[in-house]
């Protein structure tokens, strides 16, 4: 990966975690964080990774980080002094809901062996 998109990738981590923690209203009881940021190497489009606690909520939020991507991404390309800006899509960031599993059955297994 590129040093430039890299740095794109943190730039836009950087910036939609602001507008989404200030701007979006989510569901009582749910955690939202944005985990990172892969931009296509022609910039396109970029995913936002997010975990969503608890994981059964998941659908819900992205049901309304989708309805809102316009307003997301229109404030980004006011933001940002770069063309062209990748086109935002959400998506579930598998990784942290499969190490809390592991982080679930290793506790088990720990008051199993008590």
């Amino acid at each position: 990966m590129s040093n430039r998109i890299q740095k794109v990738n943190s730039l836009l981590e950087r910036e939609i975690g602001k507008i989404i923690s200030r701007e979006v209203a989510f569901p009582n009881n749910t955690m939202v964080t944005l985990t990172h940021v892969q931009a296509t190497a022609n910039l396109i489009e970029a995913r936002v990774f997010v975990s969503v606690l608890p994981e059964n909520k998941f659908n819900q939020v992205l049901k309304i980080l989708n309805s809102e991507v316009a307003s997301i991404q229109q404030k980004i390309n006011k933001k940002l002094n770069m063309r062209p800006i990748p086109r935002i899509m959400f998506a579930q960031d598998k990784a942290t809901s499969q190490a809390g599993r592991i982080e679930e059955l290793l506790s088990q297994l720990k008051e199993q062996e008590k």
